[in-house]
Formats: C-alpha cells, structure tokens, sequence
C-alpha cells in the first residue's frame, strides 16, 4: 500500500461526516469515524464491510513507515504512539495496538488552529493559570476529554502576553505553537527524547520559564516535576483521573508510606491549581465541556497535608470558594442546564453528588415557574385504614 492511497482513505473518512474526532481501524468492524462521542460506519469503495488482520496490518506497517522505535514499542509493549499528517488536510495523533493476534488502529484528529481560552469557552479561572510564575499545574480528565486542548489555550495565552522560554514534553507534539511574544520548543518522545522523566531532567537546563510534560506517567516524573515546581519553573501537565480529589490521591500513591509525609509537603507547596474536566451531549448535537477546578488556598494546603475528614474534604473547599475561581463539577453542570446547553438527565447522570444537581435543576425550574415533578395531585386513599 502506497502513501498516496492511505491518504486517499483518510480524506474520505474524514469527509464522511460532520465534526469528525476519530478514525476507528478494528478487525471484523468496517472502517468508523467517530462524531460527537459515536461511533459511524464509513462506506466507502471499495466496499470494507469487516476489516481482516492482514488489511489492518498492512495499514499499521505503513504508518510505523520501518520506524524501529515504533516496531520496538509494538512487540514489546503491545502498542505504539506517533503522528501522521495529511499536508494541508489534518494532523493525527495515532495509536497502534495489538488486541489478541489482531492489530487495531485509532488515529485522532488534531486541531490545526491553536484555540484561545474565550474561543473555547472555559472558565475565566484559566486566565488566572496563564499568570502563574511558578508552582504546578495538573489538568485531568479520560482520555479525549479535552486536556490537551485545555493547556494548549493556556500556552497561547501565556504566548500572547508574556516573553518567556516554554519547553513542552509530548507524546507526539500535537498543537504546533507559533512564535509569539513567547520562544517555543517543542520536543517529541522518542525523537527528541527517550522518557518523560529524562526529557524532564534535561529541560530544567535548558532555562526555560514554563514547561509542559505530555502526562506524569510514573513516580520518577512526578518527583523531577515537583522539582521543577519549588525552583522557579511553572509546570503544566496532565493526569488520568477523575476529579481533584482522585488527583491528589494518586500523586500519594506513587510514592511509599515512609515518603508520604514528605510528598503532602512538597505538593501543598508546590501545587497552584487542578483542572478536571469531562465532556458530555449537548442539546442539539455535539459536545460541550465540564470542569471542576481547585485552586490553593490555607485550606487546601491543610487538606493535602493532614488529609481530608468530615466537612473539610476538597469537595467542600471548592463548594464555598467559587469568589477564589474554585468549582464543583456539580456546580458547573447546574450552570450549563441552566444556559440550555445539557437536559436535566445528562447532568444529572454526569454528576459527583447527583442530589446535589437534582435540587440545583429543581430550583432553576421553580424559579422559571416550571414543574419539578410530574405527579399531578395528592388524594387521601379512604380505604387505607389500620386495626387498633
């Protein structure tokens, strides 16, 4: 298979259908895009009504392109990471693992505009990240919630406003910063480094002002990247997890009992601010984002120090500091329903405290003059009655 012809393949699937994330290559599946979080059958000529092993193969090899690293990664580990460009079209992030005998395929599809944070629409909080001068910064959430394209919005901000040397860590370089007021480097694993932590090591030489790390994957990362952090340098970078609770416990959980003490200390300190966001259906079609943000205060200090306990969990502190641009995922959800963007039975189900939202919902209702239930009267059951 020549390159012209699998760039033939994805144009067509990427013009398939409107607002395409994904490009799904599975065995025993045709070819699928993926739109507003489904996943769409392409039909396409010639007719691919099941994938076989040898054709998701042969697409696999062309794309690793004899690259030994990526074949190295694809024996060993089981899968693989790099990028892919159709010139003029779209740039991918694609992933290549083995499933049983079988290889499958999944290319995402990377935005060629770097998005501003009003043009996204996220929570003015962000502009206050953009300010940081030093400390770290985690912005979490499932894979293909968005992160990226959080912290890219922010890196433009910092673009446009400051003259400072940003170094980032990715895995591959997705969003393609200009030049700005700001001097980019952009370094790639595997091409420009061999792990997050080495890359991370070397650029605390290389004086930058801000640098992000793709994702803290392991331990080592995270104690180079707190690092970082107490000497000067504003870290951004991501983490799997779903809330900033989960967060703050899976950073503790890295390390061994004995070190906990020492790591609540360092990441009270050095901690500014977690970003956790998830996307969900919007009304008529599409996604739209929600976010739950912490930011540091004494109480927050006190909570990743001691531990959190009844009426003092981060939960709680980001609840009664909305003025400090602290949220709930609950409180933004109520905020969405009520700008029309989600129904009740999305927020409701994508929510932490779901009694929380459902007396959020009510109230909105009530305040519009809407039922909020469907019962329609009460009457006396008169043939209930209870023997003495």
């Amino acid at each position: 298979m020549k390159k012209q012809e699998i760039d033939h393949i994805l144009v067509r699937m990427l013009d398939y259908h409107r607002e395409v994330s994904d490009l799904n290559f599975t065995v025993g599946k045709p070819m699928q895009v993926e739109s507003a979080g489904e996943l769409i059958p392409v039909d396409i000529k010639p007719d691919f009504r099941a994938l076989t092993p040898f054709q998701t193969e042969i697409l696999a090899l062309n794309l690793i392109n004899q690259d030994r690293r990526l074949t190295k990664d694809l024996l060993n580990r089981g899968s693989c990471d790099l990028s892919y460009g159709l010139p003029g079209k779209a740039r991918f992030r694609v992933n290549i693992f083995s499933q049983g005998a079988n290889l499958s395929i999944v290319l995402r599809k990377l935005e060629s505009k770097i998005p501003s944070i009003d043009e996204r629409g996220l929570p003015k909080t962000m502009f206050k990240i953009s300010e940081e001068k030093n400390g770290i910064v985690f912005v979490t959430g499932a894979t293909g919630s968005g992160k990226t394209t959080t912290l890219a919005a922010v890196l433009d901000q910092i673009n446009e406003t400051k003259s400072v040397h940003i170094i980032t860590l990715e895995d591959p370089v997705e969003y393609q910063h200009p030049h700005k007021k700001s001097t980019f480097n952009q370094r790639e694993l595997g091409m420009d480094f061999d792990t997050y932590a080495s890359g991370l090591r070397a650029a605390l030489r290389q004086a930058p002002k801000v640098i992000l790390v793709g994702e803290m994957r392991d331990r080592e990362t995270v104690e180079i990247g707190l690092s970082a952090a107490e000497t000067g340098h504003l870290v951004l970078t991501t983490l799997h997890t779903i809330d900033a609770g989960s967060t703050v416990n899976r950073i503790l959980g890295m390390f061994t009992t004995e070190e906990e003490r020492q790591i609540r200390i360092r990441l009270s300190d050095a901690m500014r601010w977690i970003v956790s966001q998830r996307l969900l259906p919007k009304i008529g079609g599409g996604r739209v984002a929600t976010f739950e943000i912490l930011g540091t205060n004494l109480r927050v200090r006190d909570a990743i120090l001691h531990g959190e306990s009844e009426g003092r969990t981060f939960y709680d502190i980001m609840e009664q500091s909305n003025a400090f641009g602290m949220i709930t995922f609950d409180q933004h959800l109520i905020g969405l329903y009520e700008q029309g963007l989600v129904t009740p039975e999305t927020a409701i189900a994508y929510a932490s405290e779901r009694g929380i939202v459902g007396r959020g919902i009510d109230a909105i209702k009530s305040s519009r003059g809407e039922s909020t239930t469907d019962i329609e009267k009460l009457e006396i059951d008169r043939q209930y009655s209870r023997s003495v």
